[in-house]
């Protein structure tokens, strides 16, 4: 399963420019290296412009949903749509969104832990629903966003569920970028899986963000990585046959006592 990780700058506020970046950087990932499925970083849409939600957020979903769709249908590709402010219900939200390769939302998270050091929680409603697992092209997985990465019992519950990959989107800034490398190679190893981590570059309100998408197979092994400030192109393929052996060789699913936790 070929995957390639879009480490993109977002322009700040402006949804249609960065759209219009999107769609170029897929006709020509498409054309070079033929994925399986993409993914895009948290935020994409906007970058952080928190206090302009009302005038750049999506309205139920919209226009990015029927954009990314069209996108997955046009490359027959997979596309794990980063996140998005979204409005809905009067409230806003970090929202994920999952499409297949046949144009179809297989997916929608609403990110349940805001961040305290950019203001999140300030402008933005937490997600109430408990994450799920989704397939695509087969393969079990979900998503985490940002800083829920920071709350193990998230990954573990997705991995409990069956995910065989967790994909990370994230705005992660470069002040605390030794958490975010320690951290996802930690998920993957407690939890037996494939991690696929995109974050962003770029510098947004004074804060630098610190790249570094990742791919980590279920022993810790960081497959590739992306620089600390270029845009760029991760591109990995994951045989995920691999994530059964390494789950008999280290048995830790089978040795866990819930009821003593």
């Amino acid at each position: 399963m070929k995957h390639a990780i879009y480490q993109m700058d977002i322009i700040p506020g402006d949804p249609p420019a960065n759209k219009e970046k999107v769609a170029d950087w897929l006709n020509s990932t498409m054309k070079e290296e033929r994925p399986d499925t993409v993914v895009l970083p948290e935020m994409w849409t906007t970058g952080y412009t928190l206090p302009n939600l009302e005038s750049v957020a999506e309205k139920n979903g919209e226009p990015i949903t029927g954009f990314l769709q069209k996108m997955a249908y046009l490359h027959d590709v997979n596309i794990i749509g980063g996140s998005f402010a979204n409005k809905k219900d009067d409230r806003f939200y970090n929202t994920s969104i999952i499409i297949d390769r046949n144009g179809e939302v297989v997916y929608r998270y609403d990110k349940i832990h805001l961040v305290p050091m950019l203001d999140e929680p300030a402008y933005l409603t937490g997600g109430k629903d408990k994450v799920k697992v989704f397939e695509l092209d087969g393969v079990k997985a979900g998503i985490i966003i940002c800083f829920d990465l920071r709350f193990p019992e998230l990954t573990r519950s997705l991995a409990l569920n069956g995910a065989k990959i967790v994909y990370v989107v994230a705005e992660w800034p470069t002040a605390r970028k030794n958490h975010w490398k320690s951290l996802l190679i930690a998920r993957a190893i407690e939890n037996q899986i494939y991690i696929v981590a995109c974050n962003r570059v770029g510098e947004y309100d004074g804060v630098d963000f610190a790249g570094n998408s990742m791919v980590i197979d279920p022993w810790g092994n960081c497959l590739k990585t992306g620089s600390d400030a270029e845009v760029e192109t991760v591109v990995e393929t994951l045989d995920i046959s691999t994530v059964a052996k390494f789950r008999k060789d280290v048995p830790i699913f089978s040795c866990r006592v819930p009821d003593l936790y």
